[in-house]
């Protein structure tokens, strides 16, 4: 990597959902020790760092996400002697480990949180948001993301705590000075271990406004609409940067649910006091409705530029971004934005091929590489994601649907469960995931869909994904050239410029299981053109003038 820059604008990221990875001792569950076990899968399809996501001491109420001891190992998945390995064999790879950091919220079984509840006068009190209420009164109109209210009354003390999630996911007041010593003392006893960063969880949520006051709840909103960007994010990030991460060569990779490209530019930048880069939203939601939590929209591939665009150019010049279209909380891309039957292949490497083609650092889901897909859940019974039962539980409650059978297309659709699903690792029972029973069903399509079958081929989604890798890593005008969009109003046509010096990049994504002619722009001069990239559905790709895109293509050009 450059020696000008840091070394995460150059890497690729690949997420590791560890409870659904590889299990190594066969209780259903995926494990530290099955991690190590595929270091060389890792290292073959060319990634440069791991994000790793929770795997400290949780009731896993929500997958690890609820944090009940920040400095042990979660049993299930192994103990700390099993993750030191894990981060050293990494480092001998070359490979560096990015740790997933929950810090808006604890859970309710944090020693802080059970010691706050004991009384009013506990050291931890204020550690939390308790306000005085009863059950048919909330200290405020906030609501859950996951339906009813942010408040949960505690009979103990008679008062309420907030939380944005679940109620055994309490909020952290950060403008406490001493909760935010005791993270900062957290982040850095990782630091001191040698990973080599943080991807910070819903970190634009920890400033909440001053008085907690009633809200204009729209329809559809809730609490985190109303805290997101709070009076004291900025300041709060970057005491937490200059306290910890920037005092080590590591990366902070922000989550900011309702960001905007204007409150982006407050939060990152090339200095240790900013965050490195952020995951926004709003390209993953163009096909969410308001209103009900499972309220769907349909999209336009202009729409998705127009977002793309403003993003890329936005920030150029202010600050990095994370590029993703999947991750633990998304459903597969390629059942959302492509077409996982006739096109599977096809949709998968034009998606690919616009993650590593945009300014930014690409971040990749496992799975991904090989075109997993959405499952199919047919009963309430095999969803296991919390967001999903208690969204739907609530529904029913207030009547808003009779049953999950009303919902089950959008929930199938939009579950977080779908990402969830286990690495399909081979043909074998639970697509060699484990040899018991798995915490979750594993997709039916394993025995076609698994990373041997993908491996064997050489003209796989993987090693696309592997060949783009390698693309990124020889060619500084995808990582930091300047971003050019084309035909803004083409319906199924994505294209756009990476221009660098002299050095220019032309992508075509054909968005859609149609044909599409493409033309180059006028004002795009150029004599000849050199393939870098193509995913190989025409036989001749190397004309641009006048050509005629086949479903799903995608090409990356060098313009001479």
């Amino acid at each position: 990597m450059s020696e000008r820059t840091p070394w995460w604008k150059e890497a690729t990221i690949y997420q590791i959902y560890p409870r659904s990875f590889n299990d190594s001792n066969g209780d259903g569950v995926g494990d530290i020790p099955g991690i190590v076990k595929k270091l060389d899968y890792l290292d073959e399809l060319g990634i440069d760092a791991v994000w790793l996501s929770p795997v400290y001491g949780s009731p896993d109420v929500d997958n690890g996400y609820d944090v009940s001891n920040y400095r042990e190992i979660a049993e299930e998945y192994g103990t700390m002697a099993d993750f030191d390995r894990l981060l050293d064999r990494l480092h001998n790879r070359g490979i560096k480990l990015i740790m997933d950091l929950v810090i808006n919220h604890t859970s309710d079984e944090h020693e802080w949180f059970v010691d706050a509840r004991q009384s009013i006068e506990s050291e931890y009190r204020e550690y939390y948001f308790w306000r005085p209420g009863n059950d048919d009164m909330p200290p405020n109109n906030w609501r859950s993301l996951w339906g009813g209210s942010a408040w949960t009354h505690d009979e103990a003390t008679g008062e309420h705590y907030l939380h944005l999630f679940h109620e055994k996911q309490a909020d952290l007041d950060w403008d406490n000075p001493d909760v935010r010593e005791d993270l900062f003392d957290i982040a850095n006893w990782w630091l001191d271990k040698g990973i080599d960063g943080f991807r910070l969880d819903s970190i634009n949520l920890i400033s909440k406004p001053d008085g907690l006051p009633d809200a204009d709840l729209k329809e559809g909103l809730t609490g985190l609409n109303v805290v997101a960007n709070g009076p004291q994010v900025a300041e709060h990030l970057q005491e937490f940067c200059r306290r910890t991460t920037g005092k080590h060569d590591a990366v902070t990779i922000g989550e900011m649910p309702e960001l905007s490209v204007e409150e982006a530019r407050r939060y990152v930048g090339d200095d240790d006091e900013n965050l490195s880069m952020l995951l926004n939203f709003e390209h993953v939601e163009l096909d969410r409705g308001t209103g009900a939590r499972w309220a769907a929209r349909d999209w336009t591939l202009p729409e998705l530029k127009e977002v793309v665009n403003r993003w890329q150019r936005g920030l150029e010049g202010e600050g990095w971004q994370g590029i993703y279209f999947n991750n633990h909380d998304q459903p597969r891309a390629v059942s959302r934005l492509g077409d996982d039957e006739t096109y599977r292949r096809e949709s998968a490497t034009m998606l690919a091929t616009m993650i590593f083609t945009l300014r930014g650092t690409p971040l990749l889901y496992q799975g991904e590489e090989i075109g997993m897909t959405n499952p199919r859940f047919e009963s309430f019974d095999e969803i296991r994601d919390i967001a999903t039962i208690r969204s739907v539980e609530h529904a029913v409650e207030t009547s808003a649907i009779s049953d999950f059978e009303e919902v089950k297309d959008l929930i199938n659709a939009r579950t977080r469960d779908n990402a969830r699903t286990p690495m399909q690792w081979s043909d074998a029972s639970n697509g060699g995931f484990t040899n018991g029973d798995p915490w979750i069903k594993v997709n039916d399509d394993y025995k076609d869909v698994n990373v041997t079958s993908e491996r064997d081929h050489p003209n796989s989604i993987w090693a696309h994904y592997r060949d783009l890798i390698a693309l990124r890593d020889q060619h500084s005008v995808l990582v930091y050239g300047k971003f050019r969009l084309l035909l803004p109003d083409h319906p199924q046509i994505f294209s756009y410029l990476r221009t660098l010096d002299d050095e220019r990049i032309l992508v075509v994504l054909n968005f859609s299981a149609e044909t599409a002619t493409f033309r180059v722009p006028d004002a795009v001069e150029y004599e000849e053109s050199e393939v870098l990239s193509h995913n190989g559905v025409r036989d001749d790709p190397s004309s641009l003038a006048g050509t005629d895109l086949e479903p799903y293509e995608a090409g990356i050009y060098r313009l001479l």
